[in-house]
């Protein structure tokens, strides 16, 4: 969708927010200051039950305040607890407030009432929640009033808007689909090359679900292929298996009008990932699951979007609402683990990830998560196994194929097993030569290893010049050039480096043994401080050693270099 769309449909959202700004000198003049600034900081950190519980106290004392009743509504959507959101909503209506959320809140009320005469009366001045919504929550209450006919007038007209063409037609083709025309439906999929079966996943399996009840099974094979290629999920094996049993796939997609109001509200959402704050778009796919339990899509990304702003507690539980009879099971497994590992509890996660290649013995993401996992946490041994029956599973050309031999081969690296390591970097580079992760990680080990310095240094200007912004690659270039003894030539690349990452304490520890080595000895030591000042107390894995910078600082370090039995600091032949 063109940003200038994305823009305009979030612009109501944008005139709530400024309308309830001003209403912050209100709540606190009524002496509702302790709960507000409670609800303030609850809402800051994200924590939607907090923020629902202080707006809610401060609205027992300013029942009629339109800055407390946007805020727990908006919060109250958040959980996903719409029937407790509707009453505050019913209070916006009758105060005439005008409120996005309010709308929202309310269209869903009348939706999951099948109140369809209400949902089309509604007065889009004070309830209205877009151009694009309200469009499309009219037409398919037509189809709930059994008004096919201007249903689809209305679905016209919606498409006559700038850059709404794709969502009406999509919406179209399932409104003509669940009334049994799978054949308009499928000239509508099939129009223009298929572009609209090839504008979402959920469309694509709406396209192959039509071509099924047409029974045009080879041919819904065939898009199901052209839609994601033959690297299917367990969810897209299992459809292309009843395809290839001939069996006649049901149409799931929008069965009713109360289904295809659910999927406006998912549409919005997906196409408002990537564009808004998360947090609102929450507010759409937590109605499309009200309004359609059994939307799995909505729930996996109600549950993405929970784990993106941190609240993991919410998503781990939003992932567990796909039940395991569900062929997206191994998604949402697959999303929970991630959850659990973000939220500080990896064993929790190996668990999950565990029982996920257990129930799904050929799933290449599941074994792929569970060697990620495992070599976060240093179990290298475990995790070479897990990308062993990942590569295993996977094509020679998958696309993800480099990234498992380039895992294992750091699972190797450190398992002190540099001959396969190096085998697994350089089949890595062979699928894809450029891919600066690869070549930064085998220049730098090489350098390391004092072997084949021209290559790898090679390498790393290769990794530096794809990601000059890379801290992490722009650090490894400037400390191979110092371990090359070409001081001056590193200083520049190092000081990048600090300034792209400028807490990280490996890479202010090596700046400073650069400036040492060019002479810059006070400079060296105000880095040297600077990195122990960036070492965590509680942290026993960092490249960064305390006690030996603590020693350079005493000693200097040319002094540190020569007790380790270390060649002393020279400047190459030629630097």
């Amino acid at each position: 969708m063109p940003i200038s769309i994305l823009r305009k449909l979030t612009f109501s959202m944008s005139i709530a927010a400024s309308f309830s700004c001003v209403q912050v000198n209100a709540v606190q003049a009524d002496g509702l200051s302790g709960a507000y600034l409670a609800a303030r900081a609850a809402t800051f950190d994200r924590n939607f039950a907090k923020s629902a519980e202080y707006y809610m106290r401060a609205l027992v004392r300013d029942g009629q305040n339109p800055f407390l009743l946007e805020n727990v509504a908006f919060a109250e959507m958040a959980l996903g607890n719409t029937k407790r959101a509707l009453p505050v909503a019913q209070r916006m209506l009758e105060a005439g407030q005008r409120s996005q959320v309010g709308g929202i809140v309310m269209a869903g009320h009348y939706a999951q009432s099948e109140d369809y005469t209400a949902l089309l009366e509604r007065d889009l001045e004070t309830q209205g929640v877009s151009p694009l919504v309200d469009g499309l929550l009219n037409a398919w209450a037509y189809m709930g009033q059994g008004m096919v006919s201007k249903a689809l007038a209305q679905f016209d007209e919606v498409a006559k808007q700038e850059g709404l063409r794709f969502f009406a037609q999509y919406h179209k083709a399932l409104a003509l689909a669940s009334v049994g025309d799978f054949q308009a439906a499928e000239d509508l999929f099939s129009d223009n090359g298929g572009q609209l079966a090839r504008s979402s996943r959920r469309a694509a399996i709406a396209h192959v679900q039509v071509l099924s009840q047409l029974g045009r099974n080879a041919d819904a094979f065939l898009s199901l292929n052209q839609a994601f290629g033959r690297g299917f999920d367990p969810s897209l094996h299992a459809l292309a298996e009843r395809l290839k049993a001939d069996e006649t796939l049901p149409f799931t997609i929008a069965k009713t009008p109360n289904d295809g109001i659910a999927e406006v509200f998912f549409v919005l959402a997906a196409a408002l990932k990537d564009e808004a704050a998360d947090d609102y778009v929450l507010m759409y796919s937590r109605m499309a699951t009200a309004l359609r339990p059994d939307h799995v899509d909505s729930i996996l990304l109600s549950a993405n979007l929970l784990d993106q702003i941190g609240q993991y507690d919410l998503a781990i539980e939003t992932y567990k609402l796909v039940p395991q009879d569900e062929p997206d099971f191994h998604a949402a497994e697959l999303g929970r683990a991630e959850a659990l590992r973000r939220s500080a509890k990896p064993d929790a996660a190996t668990e999950v990830l565990q029982q996920l290649t257990h129930d799904f013995p050929n799933s290449v993401a599941a074994f792929m998560d569970l060697g990620d996992l495992l070599r976060q946490q240093e179990d290298y041994s475990s995790a070479v196994s897990a990308y062993d029956r990942a590569l295993a599973l996977s094509g020679p050309q998958a696309s993800n194929r480099w990234f498992l031999l380039y895992a294992r081969g750091i699972g190797h690296e450190r398992l002190k097993m540099w001959d396969k390591a190096e085998a697994d970097f350089r089949a890595a580079l062979e699928l894809d030569p450029d891919q600066p992760q690869v070549l930064n990680y085998l220049g730098y080990s090489l350098v390391e290893r004092q072997e084949n310095l021209d290559e790898a240094l090679g390498m790393i200007e290769r990794a530096v010049a794809a990601r000059p912004e890379s801290g992490y690659i722009v650090d490894s270039l400037g400390w191979v050039l110092y371990r090359l003894g070409r001081y001056d030539d590193a200083v520049p690349y190092m000081e990048r480096a600090v300034e792209l990452m400028s807490i990280d304490p490996v890479v202010n520890d090596h700046l400073g043994d650069v400036y040492w080595a060019v002479g810059r000895q006070l400079e060296a030591e105000f880095q040297w401080k600077r990195a122990l000042s960036f070492i965590k107390p509680d942290d026993t894995n960092s490249e960064a050693d305390p006690e030996r910078i603590r020693r350079k600082l005493d000693v200097g370090l040319d002094v540190v270099l020569s007790d380790e039995g270390a060649d002393p600091l020279r400047v190459a032949d030629g630097g």
